[in-house]
């Protein structure tokens, strides 16, 4: 058996050996090459990082060290080509992409360099994980980024004008475009908790002229404020507007509102059906809301209520249960730094003024005084349902009540 094993064993010891020969080789090179590159002898530290890569021994530092290299020689094409090995093997290196970006900036390709910049400041962790060089080309890379989009805004607006684009007269909805082209604005979507209705308009506040009959309620402001202001007299009146409907319901849910007073309510309709003593208080508010076309469901819609938020509270963000209906707001009391924001939009409340938004897009409120704010809310049809769709949705969200129960319950 020796005779057999003797020619093995020392071809296995050979090759061992000239393993071990090539990854000394490698390490000095890697080694000679980052000492030339801190010294500033480009040329020698890119003869030893190609000679690395021959061997097929470039891992990402050695690809991104040669990318250097080639840049300090004004290799443009060796420089990005090495840049692409790095990228394809890490493809968040945040100093591969910045040397990308730059290329693309110096040659004039804008929109190419942003996306490279973008992608370094997106995939950067926190600042106190990088080195300080770093740290100080994510800055530069950042400012740049903010001065391509100035300018290129600059582009584009003066050229819109030009062909009669004016922000203040043109199309609402184009220069909501605009800004989210910009980055200035994100996109909002219907986020409905329970219920999606396909192929609704994303609108996040409706257009005020397209609510005839909130003329009337608007014009009975002082006598529903009226009633309000006496219902604000019993401290009682007033409950959570978030409760523990159900004992099994996680804890986690509420938003921090759950059974807070903070957000409170006073219901003259309630999960579809009046509530006759809280009604007979308020006569000439109900006889405001007679001509609502209100979202009518058994068991569930529609909520008429004073919502009272009190002084130095904030509702976080947070979306409706189903998109088929829209809500419906009209202040009372607004002191001053109170604030409503539905997706993009913030809007301050203003007494006597109502509107009309989708609550299943993100939206949250704030109450930044030292005063009580109270609005009267409720719910209405989504216009753009027909006759038919009302009936067939309340049908629908009946029958869902009628299978569980309490167990299928949703939350207003």
């Amino acid at each position: 058996m020796a005779c057999y094993d003797g020619p093995h064993i020392n071809r296995r010891a050979g090759y061992q050996a000239a393993v071990q020969t090539l990854e000394t080789e490698i390490r000095s090179l890697k080694q000679a090459g980052l000492d030339a590159l801190r010294r500033g002898d480009a040329a020698d530290a890119r003869r030893r990082f190609e000679q690395i890569a021959a061997a097929g021994r470039a891992d990402a530092l050695i690809w991104l060290a040669l990318a250097a290299a080639c840049k300090t020689l004004n290799d443009k094409e060796a420089m990005i080509a090495a840049v692409d090995k790095v990228l394809a093997l890490e493809p968040r290196n945040l100093r591969a992409l910045i040397m990308k970006a730059d290329h693309f900036a110096d040659a004039g390709d804008v929109p190419t360099a942003l996306a490279f910049y973008r992608a370094a400041l997106k995939s950067a962790p926190e600042a106190g994980q990088l080195p300080p060089e770093l740290i100080k080309e994510l800055r530069r890379a950042d400012e740049t980024c903010n001065r391509f989009t100035r300018d290129y805004e600059d582009f584009l607006r003066k050229q819109l004008a030009a062909h009669g684009f004016d922000e203040q007269r043109s199309s609402r909805r184009f220069a909501l475009s605009l800004d989210l082209l910009h980055g200035k604005k994100q996109i909002y979507y219907q986020q409905p908790r329970h219920y999606y209705f396909p192929e609704l308009p994303q609108k996040q506040f409706y257009d005020r002229g397209d609510f005839p009959w909130l003329d009337a309620i608007e014009a009975a402001t002082d006598d529903i404020r009226a009633e309000c202001e006496s219902v604000l007299r019993d401290e009682r009146a007033f409950s959570p507007y978030v409760t523990r409907g159900q004992k099994e319901r996680p804890r986690g849910e509420g938003l921090g509102m759950l059974d807070n007073p903070d957000w409170s309510a006073f219901f003259v309709w309630r999960d579809g059906a009046v509530v006759p003593e809280n009604a007979a208080r308020c006569a000439k508010t109900m006889r405001a809301l007679e001509h609502v076309p209100f979202a009518r469901t058994k068991g569930r819609m529609p909520s008429v209520l004073f919502s009272l938020l009190r002084p130095g509270t904030r509702i976080p963000p947070h979306t409706g249960v189903v998109n088929t209906r829209l809500i419906c707001h009209l202040p009372l009391i607004v002191p001053e730094n109170c604030v409503f924001r539905v997706g993009n939009d913030v809007r301050p409340w203003v007494e006597g003024k109502a509107w009309v938004f989708d609550d299943t897009i993100e939206h949250e409120a704030w109450n930044n005084s030292d005063r009580l704010r109270v609005i009267l809310l409720f719910d209405i049809w989504r216009p753009e349902l027909s006759e038919d769709e009302r009936k067939l949705v309340s049908a629908m969200i009946e029958a869902i009540d009628d299978y569980g129960g309490s167990a299928t319950k949703w939350d207003a």
